[in-house]
């Protein structure tokens, strides 16, 4: 017992080393940032909704939030209420017990307010289009503003998809 103790205490730890921070990635939360503040004057608040999904986009959306990616540096922060927030982050397909769920979450969401399907399962229900279960697609149930492909999307597609938006939001209605 003691040899182990002792080796476990003289050893070095079996880790990676951390990777290096992107600045491509830091680049693009840094164009968010600055939409954000041209269309809303604050940062933007993103209440995340999981309509009946794998957890796959959820994995990926969480990931915004760890050091590599940290968001919150840049000013989008998630929130834990819909009347905090701006955007509705949906995944998955939405089943038929989340349905009701997710429309008073969007009639709780202020104007303005805009709704992105994150992965193919929000689009249209993914692998699981046509169950019994399934109710459709997020624009089946609320108005979708921006439909963010994958199965699931990467951290940087999705603050891509979320850059799109609000590029588009800034050039008004029709703009594209």
């Amino acid at each position: 017992m003691r040899r182990y103790l002792l080796e476990g205490l003289l050893s070095r730890p079996l880790t990676e080393p951390a990777p290096q921070p992107d600045p491509a990635a830091a680049a693009l939360a840094r164009d968010v940032e600055r939409a954000a503040f041209r269309r809303l004057g604050r940062s933007l608040s993103i209440r995340q909704v999981d309509a009946g999904s794998c957890n796959g986009c959820e994995l990926e959306i969480h990931a915004l939030g760890n050091p590599y990616y940290d968001i919150e540096r840049f000013g989008l922060r998630f929130v834990a209420s819909p009347r905090h927030a701006d955007v509705l982050l949906v995944t998955g397909p939405v089943t038929r017990n989340m349905a009701e769920a997710l429309e008073r979450t969007w009639a709780a969401t202020p104007d303005p307010k805009w709704v992105v399907a994150v992965g193919d399962c929000a689009r249209g229900g993914g692998c699981f289009a046509g169950s019994y279960a399934i109710a459709g697609g997020v624009e089946a149930v609320v108005p979708v503003d921006l439909h963010i492909p994958g199965c699931p999307p990467e951290p940087a597609t999705i603050l891509r998809g979320l850059l799109a938006l609000l590029e588009r939001v800034a050039r008004g209605p029709g703009g594209g």
